[in-house]
């Protein structure tokens, strides 16, 4: 797999109380990902950047709300949420605290 196209697939972590409940109990990270990409391109970049080994990947399409900006009617962009469920013992500091 294009090792450009790796580091393009995760966006950004997301942090949230969600989130951070999930990490806590599951041994799950969850990230913004692009909207075309797969599961197995999901699984492959994190466990290629972050050095962990990936037991799953669920994967929610998020949808665009509809809001106004000013007078005008809008919407937001559409956008990809993946939950990554890491094996156990394994994690991802994003902070980089070292501890």
């Amino acid at each position: 797999m294009n090792v450009e196209r790796l580091h393009q697939v995760l966006r950004r972590p997301i942090v949230s109380e969600k989130s951070t409940n999930a990490a806590d109990s599951g041994q799950q990270v969850v990230f913004e990902v692009l909207t075309d990409a797969t599961k197995n391109e999901i699984k492959t970049a994190v466990e290629s950047l972050f050095e962990v080994s990936v037991e799953g990947v669920q994967v929610i399409n998020v949808r665009g709300k509809i809001k106004r900006f000013g007078k005008t009617p809008g919407k937001r962009t559409n956008w990809k949420k993946a939950y990554v469920r890491l094996a156990e013992g394994d994690d991802i500091d994003f902070l980089g605290s070292g501890a």
